[in-house]
């Protein structure tokens, strides 16, 4: 199994926005150092405990900075940008990565986003596919000339000019196009059977409880069945909210400082009342008021000395019958000490204890 981590990025409103950055910073290079696999950093506009509009920025920084990690868009949402000004900003980063890139995608959006951007949310979900075809022909187009009249987008390209050498000409450095990744957080999301279908790696989000999951397994398997497509249970990511501290209680007593915090400060007022609640249950039933940091620790979140994780993630995956990368949600500490020596103990002492799980 391999290990990552999914940047959102979360921090706390009172944390100064540049400190935010040299924060992630700092813990992609932790995590680099120590050996996770991958990093996937999110994109929102109105989100102010999310602050990253422009993930290509900072993942462009740490590149410089790192050597061996690969980094990743989590996700770039698709509807809401100008897909040519898109595909050549990714092109590029894919070209700076030389390899080390990946490009995670996501079809819908939070409603404060798209109010920002002016669209109509009844329409996020086809202006995001129409991008998405869009790019992927900008990509794999020859140099002669590109025509698309879509529903949402138009866009005429010219031939390159053999003389100028002016015309649509650029292409990632990965061809046809870097890996993608599609993030799905509701249980039958319509992300999956498209990742499915075109036999993309999916990636589940960790509002999610453990009763869930399988049933992400089981539609991206379906979609990709039916479309012909060969997929293994080593492409499934599924991220969790993770804490490693050296003891039981210095873990769970830090877990309940931030992951507590980030969870009754900022996404309970997001969630509640929303179908999120409802993810997050181990049994329908419960009432959402159950749903407090008690009942997260002990259910949902992965908390523990090293011993204690590898056995919480031991279980995670013989319950959905194999996975291939748990992403690590980034928290950011009021004391940075504690996540990096969480990344730290994560890929060091829990590594080699599910090391056969793959």
């Amino acid at each position: 199994m391999q290990l990552g981590l999914f940047m959102m990025p979360l921090h706390p409103s009172y944390r100064p926005v540049a400190d935010c950055y040299d924060r992630d910073i700092d813990q992609l290079v932790v995590a680099d150092k120590v050996g996770f696999a991958e990093a996937w950093l999110g994109e929102h506009f109105t989100e102010k405990w999310e602050n990253a509009p422009a993930p290509d920025l900072l993942l462009a920084k740490a590149l410089a900075l790192t050597e061996n990690i690969k980094l990743g868009t989590g996700v770039t949402l698709l509807g809401m940008h100008e897909p040519v000004y898109l595909a050549h900003r990714l092109a590029m980063l894919d070209h700076m990565a030389r390899g080390r890139f990946q490009w995670g995608i996501g079809l819908g959006g939070i409603p404060t986003d798209m109010k920002l951007m002016g669209l109509d949310p009844s329409e996020a979900r086809s202006r995001a596919a129409e991008a998405l075809d869009l790019i992927l022909d900008l990509w794999q187009h020859g140099e002669g000339g590109f025509n698309h009249q879509g529903q949402h987008f138009k866009v005429e390209a010219p031939d390159l000019d053999p003389e100028t050498e002016r015309g649509l000409h650029m292409k990632p450095y990965q061809l046809p196009h870097p890996p993608i990744a599609l993030a799905a957080s509701t249980s039958l999301s319509g992300s999956l059977k498209v990742a499915g279908a075109r036999g993309w790696d999916p990636m589940s989000s960790s509002v999610l409880s453990s009763a869930h999951l399988p049933g992400h397994w089981d539609t991206f398997a379906a979609a990709a069945e039916e479309a012909g497509q060969s997929v293994s249970r080593s492409q499934w990511k599924i991220a969790r909210d993770i804490f490693v501290g050296p003891t039981p209680e210095i873990a769970r007593e830090r877990a309940r400082a931030t992951l507590g915090r980030n969870y009754e400060q900022h996404q309970l007022a997001s969630r509640r009342g929303t179908p999120q609640m409802g993810m997050m249950k181990i049994d329908p039933e419960m009432p959402d008021e159950a749903i407090d940091t008690d009942y997260l620790m002990e259910n949902v979140w992965i908390v523990g000395d090293p011993q204690e994780v590898a056995d919480q993630v031991r279980a995670l995956y013989e319950h959905v019958g194999g996975f291939g990368t748990l992403l690590s949600i980034t928290a950011d500490s009021d004391d940075a000490s504690w996540d990096h020596e969480s990344l730290t103990l994560l890929a060091e002492e829990v590594g080699p204890r599910i090391a056969d799980l793959h």
